[in-house]
């Protein structure tokens, strides 16, 4: 009967995998595109974003130890932590679809009010499948060495789901969204009536020489949903498709071959109200251009792609989510009865702090993941608005397929390979390294201007690299100070331990989305976030006052300082975060592999 408790099957082990592949899709979808979808896509302000999501986290730092001693309380005829998987699976499911389908007809204050509503909820629900998922190890298999073997498989197999989403996400977005558009009736071309039109010369750097010249006759369509229509309309290059003619000269975003505008804004403050358009281009094609021919445009809203593909692409992951997970459930059995502390929320915060490995290991978590989520919160907009191109979402996806590969390939090759010649204390510092070097190297090659996607392949290398190996070596870490603390505190403390590593899981995507907010509002990235604001409730006054300026003063708002900005944010800081991670776990962990042997052999020998 012990050998039996000891030894998993190979059935068991798949359906533990497979439901973390699940659980960490949905994770990864929500910590790395909630940001993205709110703010590029339904124009919630990024400041107002940032501040929602760690509001979300704060609350967690209530809810998470909550829902540890649900758990540890619960007793029924499934066992103790099968329940809760199954009813936060589900939960967590349906709100993952409601959270990525805002309704587009709420209004700035509706949306801000629905964003709110959803990420919190989205993390209760969530926090509680995956506090169960990770505490119910020990109640199927009470080998020490299988457990961590099981802790491994389990993070090793969310680094696999982490990883489909980074890599598939994009594409499958567009691919879903042109397919619901297809299919929509909502569609319509709108003619817009006597459009101010202005051209603006830019030059090699991006950077709006201060020269605009105003176009006296052109003719301008938009096609777009009819719920688009119903108030005032923003477009630009990031989120419209484009034709313009201007003389003998086409710019066709579709067409690489083309001339390619270097800027474009457009704003309508309804149907027939006024629309203001401003054109940017190279310096050359501004000097040849004959400003007194007609404007022939034609601009289709990517904006709807988006909307719809992010709708069904979060309900196709949550359904694998479901299934995954249910997996688990119907193939995993309770073989025994995990004895877990029923303490109040501020017995377990004490029992937190007494131990104090486990508290090394809460902060060198939070930071290591915190510098991780800055730059996968900020890439998207890299590739987007620094390196750009019409084939951005290319790029994007062949870079993802590579770090992707890169980090799964970590857990599950480079991490047992160096096992076999170092400790895991020694591979710690080793990908600690390998990240700080792949930052360097990313930065050196931003700011030196390379177009390629390719080079870039190499820094992502070994930040992804190191990141796969890190997800495996602090779950086992983590596990270790819960017999560190059983030694110490005589009680084991699976349940807390495991509520705060969801917890300060969330609270780095949190500290790492506002800091991308902040980045974002501060060197105006993205394009979409109110490059121009309304003047006298004018969407259209506000872009005429921005050219204005940009006349007088001769700057741009994605360009120069502000790219530089965004490429410091997403390389030195997380360097930063990682050197301060590095110099609190190395002052203050002290769980080496003999180590935890004598704490092992003591533990047996008090049991005994």
């Amino acid at each position: 009967m012990e050998q039996a408790k000891k030894k998993l099957s190979a059935k068991e082990k798949f359906a533990y995998g497979i439901g973390a592949v699940g659980k960490d899709m949905v994770y990864m979808l929500s910590a790395s595109y909630i940001l993205y979808y709110y703010q590029d896509i339904m124009g919630v302000s990024a400041w107002v974003m940032g501040i929602i999501l760690l509001i979300a986290r704060v609350f967690d730092a209530f809810n998470d130890p909550i829902m540890g001693v649900l758990v540890a309380r619960t007793r029924s005829r499934w066992g103790k932590f099968r329940p809760w998987l199954f009813i936060g699976t589900l939960t967590n499911a349906v709100v993952l679809f409601l959270m990525f389908s805002a309704p587009p007809g709420l209004g700035s204050k509706g949306l801000i009010a629905y964003a709110a509503a959803f990420y919190i909820l989205w993390g209760v629900t969530y926090t509680m499948m995956d506090i169960p998922y990770w505490s119910m190890v020990p109640a199927f298999t009470d080998s020490g060495k299988e457990r961590e073997n099981m802790s491994a498989l389990g993070r090793t197999c969310a680094g696999v789901g982490s990883a489909i989403i980074t890599i598939v996400t994009v594409l499958a977005v567009a691919g879903l969204g042109n397919l619901a558009l297809g299919q929509s009736t909502n569609t319509i071309d709108q003619h817009l009536t006597d459009p101010v039109v202005y051209l603006i010369e830019m030059d090699d750097t991006g950077a709006a020489t201060g020269n605009v010249e105003v176009i006296s006759s052109a003719s301008v369509t938009v096609t777009a949903d009819k719920g688009e229509f119903e108030e005032a309309l923003t477009f630009n290059g990031s989120n419209s498709k484009y034709q313009v003619e201007l003389g003998e000269t086409l710019f066709d975003s579709e067409d690489n071959e083309a001339p390619q505008l270097r800027s474009m804004d457009l704003a309508i403050d309804a149907p027939d109200g006024e629309s203001v358009l401003a054109l940017g281009v190279g310096s050359s094609e501004y000097a040849s251009l004959d400003k007194d021919v007609k404007l022939h445009a034609a601009f289709s809203s990517k904006k709807e792609v988006e909307r719809l593909g992010f709708k069904w692409f979060s309900l196709i992951i949550a359904i694998l989510f479901f299934v995954f997970i249910l997996i688990t459930c119907l193939v995993i059995k309770e073989k025994s009865t995990v004895d877990v502390h029923t303490a109040g929320v501020g017995d377990m915060f004490k029992a937190l702090i007494q131990n104090d490995q486990a508290m090394a290991m809460v902060f060198t978590i939070v930071l290591v993941n915190s510098a991780t989520y800055i730059t996968s919160n900020l890439l998207i907009y890299f590739f987007k608005y620094d390196l750009g191109g019409s084939n951005w979402q290319g790029d994007y996806t062949t870079f993802n397929t590579f770090v992707g590969a890169c980090q799964i390939l970590a857990m599950m090759a480079f991490f047992p390979f160096l096992r076999r010649f170092f400790n895991t204390m020694k591979i710690f510092y080793i990908c600690i390294y390998s990240a700080i070097a792949g930052y360097i190297i990313l930065l050196v090659m931003a700011l030196l201007g390379t177009a390629s996607v390719y080079p870039f392949l190499i820094p992502g290398f070994f930040i992804m690299s190191a990141v796969g190996m890190l997800n495996v070596i602090v779950t086992v870490f983590l596990a270790n100070t819960v017999d560190y603390g059983e030694l110490r505190n005589n009680r084991r403390d699976e349940s807390v331990i495991f509520s705060m590593q969801t917890f300060v899981v969330k609270l780095a995507s949190g500290i790492a989305a506002l800091v991308a907010s902040i980045c974002l509002s501060i060197f105006k990235i993205s394009e979409s976030a109110n490059s121009y604001e309304a003047v006298n409730g004018s969407m259209a006054e506000g872009l005429r006052s921005m050219v204005d300026k940009i006349g007088l003063e001769g700057k741009t708002l994605v360009t120069g300082s502000s790219v530089i900005g965004l490429r410091f944010v997403m390389t030195v800081l997380p360097v930063i975060v990682l050197i301060v991670a590095l110099m609190i776990f190395k002052a203050r962990y002290i769980l080496t592999d003999e180590k935890i042997e004598e704490i092992t052999a003591e533990l047996k020998k008090r049991n005994n």
